[in-house]
């Protein structure tokens, strides 16, 4: 009984060292990558940004307390269904698969790198893309919505709040001051934003 227990122990840690010194896969050198981390930082807030923006303005949303008040009357609060906590929730579902349009672009005048959208949003024109400047890589592509996916869930709360109370400047909030995943000597990557 003894000889098993300590076979089982020496096979625990041979599996352990095995981990240990396994080859970092492709995803998580990517969340090391400070370059991937802050394009698709940028690239996300202009993400929410175009969704919220195709919202109708018009609509709105019931928020807080459903509560009747002692004269008998009920005051819904309404606000802006573009902004609200819900719609963003809703937009996290599915907004880091957007990133699939997303290749690494070097400038050729200045080898500049950065993160840009490819392909058009739905009904969206996009002036001429030189596509001999982008970089496409499928492994590359996986990274991009991987780190999207972490940066929502990590900064859940952070992204609500700017997209809730601001409308200036988000991707600089968000990616240099309240995340700094941006280092603040790095000029945006998406110009456009």
């Amino acid at each position: 009984m003894g000889s098993r227990r300590r076979w089982d122990d020496a096979l625990h840690l041979l599996a352990l060292l095995l981990l240990l010194l396994a080859p970092v896969p492709p995803r998580a050198r990517a969340r090391r990558d400070a370059e991937v981390y802050c394009g698709v930082c940028r690239a996300l807030v202009d993400e929410i940004d175009w969704a919220v923006k195709k919202v109708d303005p018009k609509k709105t949303i019931q928020v807080g307390s459903f509560r009747i008040s002692p004269d008998g009357s009920q005051k819904p609060n309404e606000i802006p269904y573009a902004r609200s906590e819900t719609h963003l929730l809703e937009l996290f579902e599915n907004i880091c698969s957007s990133m699939d349009d997303y290749a690494l672009y070097v400038d050729p005048d200045t080898q500049k790198r950065s993160y840009m959208r490819f392909a058009p949003r739905d009904s969206e024109k996009m002036g001429s893309v030189d596509f001999k400047n982008f970089k496409f890589d499928p492994e590359n592509s996986k990274s991009l919505k991987f780190v999207c996916e972490n940066i929502v869930e990590e900064y859940e709360d952070e992204i609500i709040s700017l997209f809730t109370h601001e409308a200036d400047h988000v991707a600089d909030k968000l990616c240099n001051a309240k995340s700094e995943i941006c280092d603040p000597s790095v000029q945006t990557l998406h110009p456009e934003l």
